[in-house]
């Protein structure tokens, strides 16, 4: 699956970023890297950018690109009794 299919809320692990060197070494820079945990936040309407969140940062990324990382579902934390 890939990071455009998830849903706002939803979180996943990467799994692979397919994409030339140049811009796989960017989407990298921006903290977008292989094992690492991504939220989706929210996405625009009319199928435009995604608003993603890898630990404390936020970026908006295009769908275009959100299409090149590979994601798997991250398992979902347990509840904490209250």
């Amino acid at each position: 699956m890939t990071l455009d299919q998830l849903e706002p809320g939803s979180s996943a692990l990467i799994l692979d970023v397919d994409a030339e060197p140049a811009l796989r070494t960017r989407i990298e820079a921006m903290g977008l890297r292989v094992g690492r945990q991504i939220q989706v936040v929210r996405r625009a309407r009319g199928g435009g950018p995604l608003q993603v969140r890898v630990g404390m940062t936020d970026l908006i990324i295009r769908p275009v690109q959100a299409r090149m990382i590979y994601v798997a579902a991250a398992p979902e934390p347990p509840e904490t009794p209250a």
